[in-house]
């Protein structure tokens, strides 16, 4: 794996001291490369909360390793000095609630964040607006959320996990709200958006629906993973 993709070597997290002190993570192993999707499933408490916000930078490991492409970005520590534009540049998150702003419009929703990293606002809704045409809502782009159905709404909110192109997206039971077909369609996008953007992506669901689309499977069971070749199964 170069240039893009995930690695992760012997991730922990522990929650407190002494007698109190509990392994949430016991030693992670999962690498994803560009343009794959992979599932993530476990049990409640198995630890797939705490591996999802580690890799989001959200939570600081207790120990182990963490690759982004070529970049070392935890080493026994944080190898980077700013976390938030690690997250906002490098880091794309798509959530089972789209968590749109609702009183911005469909482009502005997805331009904020090159924005907020320094780029014009001119080439920020060029880059919104190539996304929403590639997935098929640009004709929603001055739409406000209240506006949009479940479906499209979900679509902006990915949109807005790849207008950074970043390396990397994790996706949190990104398709629980919806039925059978929009849960398809859903997850045939991140599947088109990895290859055509060469993004690595990580999908946290318990949703049946997907799971069998998956070719990788990592499940995780009391902090530990265990990786399996998953159906691959043609979408419905």
């Amino acid at each position: 794996m170069s240039g893009r993709g995930i690695r992760i070597e012997g991730l922990r997290k522990r929650y407190g001291e002494g007698d109190t002190a509990f392994d949430a993570l016991k030693g992670v192993d999962m690498q994803v490369a560009p343009g794959e999707v992979v599932g993530l499933i476990g049990p409640s408490g198995s630890g797939k909360s705490t591996l999802l916000k580690c890799l989001g930078a959200v939570i600081d490991p207790t120990a182990g390793r963490m690759t982004l492409g070529d970049e070392v970005i935890y080493d026994d520590g944080w190898k980077v000095r700013d976390l938030r534009a690690l997250r906002r540049d490098k880091i794309g998150f798509v959530f089972q609630a789209p968590y749109l702003i609702p009183f911005l419009d469909v482009t502005d929703n997805v331009a904020l964040l090159p924005m907020l990293a320094g780029v014009s606002n001119e080439e920020s809704r060029a880059k919104a607006l190539e996304l929403l045409t590639a997935l098929d809502v640009h004709h929603r782009a001055r739409a406000m959320p209240s506006q949009l159905s479940g479906g499209e709404q979900q679509r902006v909110a990915i949109a807005r996990g790849l207008v950074n192109r970043p390396p990397v997206i994790l996706a949190d039971e990104p398709t629980a709200p919806l039925d059978s077909e929009r849960a398809m369609a859903v997850i045939r996008i991140l599947n088109d958006m990895a290859q055509k953007f060469e993004t690595a992506i990580i999908v946290v669901t318990h949703d049946e629906k997907i799971i069998p689309t998956f070719k990788r499977i990592y499940h995780i069971r009391d902090g530990v993973t265990d990786e399996e070749a998953g159906e691959g199964r043609e979408f419905a």
